[in-house]
């Protein structure tokens, strides 16, 4: 088995990667794509590949990224038509860690918004002492965008909590406990009265700019942000607005389009949204390793793996 690697020209985690597959699959021989390579290769672990890697690579049979949002992988190869050819599986990780992370980040930001410490923070640094009567849970609805992998389990633990969820996604699923929601045609259904909207949409052309003048004024004011998916998803003027106007009372933002975020960016004069520097959820190196490790040899065996990426759909 011939195992081409490249981790976007990072030394430290190419080294690391080669390491734990070297240990892993003994029997492979793996080697890390330099420009000028195209000798022949079973598989491609590969983040950010370039087209030089891809391009007329004799015996390739898959391609592996090493990540769960594939949206620059399926960007270049819609500038790209032809670079694989169609028996070429392309496959991604699947949680690797990152869904109990998820979850831990979107519960965090869900109950502290519920119980309005936001507003305490505001008031902490005016040095006011208020008290605030607590919101009543029933009518404190959640979103989830995207029912994936990871959009599931958010989606699931938050309604554990006792919080009314719904849920959106592209295509129909049915999840215990969570109103779901398909298409289009159902989206301002699902928007339609939400006190928070947690983002984990993958990013398509679809997907774009989805997080909206519209989206906000669906909500119930003053709604709450949680954008975990992408930064493209979310036009940044139109949250500013809404939360300036009292439509949005407050965000918490992981991603952006832009990372690291300028230190110019007028969020972060906003006080009330939350910046981190998109660590809701990290590949676990050891989880993702193992993982792929499987899919190699199921592969290698025709058996089924899943984490197919559907270019018609863009992840």
């Amino acid at each position: 088995m011939k195992l081409l690697l490249y981790v976007g020209g990072d030394a430290t985690r190419t080294r690391m990667f080669l390491d734990a597959f070297t240990e892993r699959l003994p029997d492979a021989h793996i080697r890390v794509w330099e420009a000028g390579d195209t000798a022949p290769a079973d598989y491609a672990l590969v983040w950010k590949p370039p087209v030089e890697l891809l391009r007329a690579r004799p015996g390739l049979k898959a391609v592996i990224y090493l990540a769960a949002g594939v949206e620059y992988l399926a960007d270049l190869l819609r500038r790209n038509p032809g670079l694989l050819p169609a028996n070429v599986a392309l496959l991604r990780l699947e949680d690797a860690g990152m869904g109990r992370q998820m979850v831990e980040y979107a519960k965090y930001h869900v109950l502290r918004y519920f119980r309005r410490m936001h507003e305490y923070d505001l008031d902490r640094g005016k040095r006011e002492w208020r008290k605030r009567p607590p919101e009543a849970l029933s009518g404190f609805s959640v979103g989830v965008m995207g029912l994936g992998v990871l959009g599931r389990q958010v989606a699931t633990d938050i309604a554990e909590m006792g919080f009314p969820v719904r849920g959106w996604s592209r295509s129909s699923k049915q999840i215990e406990g969570i109103r779901c929601h398909a298409g289009q045609g159902q989206l301002g259904d699902f928007l339609d009265g939400l006190r928070v909207l947690v983002n984990l949409l993958p990013l398509t052309p679809e997907t774009e700019d989805i997080l909206n003048r519209d989206c906000f004024d669906r909500m119930r004011a003053p709604g709450y942000l949680i954008n975990i998916g992408r930064g493209h998803h979310l036009a940044e003027g139109d949250l500013l607005a809404a939360i300036q106007d009292g439509r949005i009372g407050g965000a918490a933002l992981d991603v952006f389009r832009q990372e690291p975020l300028p230190t110019d960016h007028f969020f972060w004069s906003e006080p009330r949204i939350n910046i981190t520097p998109h660590i809701a959820a990290v590949t676990l190196n050891d989880e993702g390793i193992a993982q792929v490790v499987q899919k190699l040899r199921a592969l290698q065996d025709g058996l089924p793996v899943s984490g197919h990426i559907d270019m018609a759909r863009g992840y």
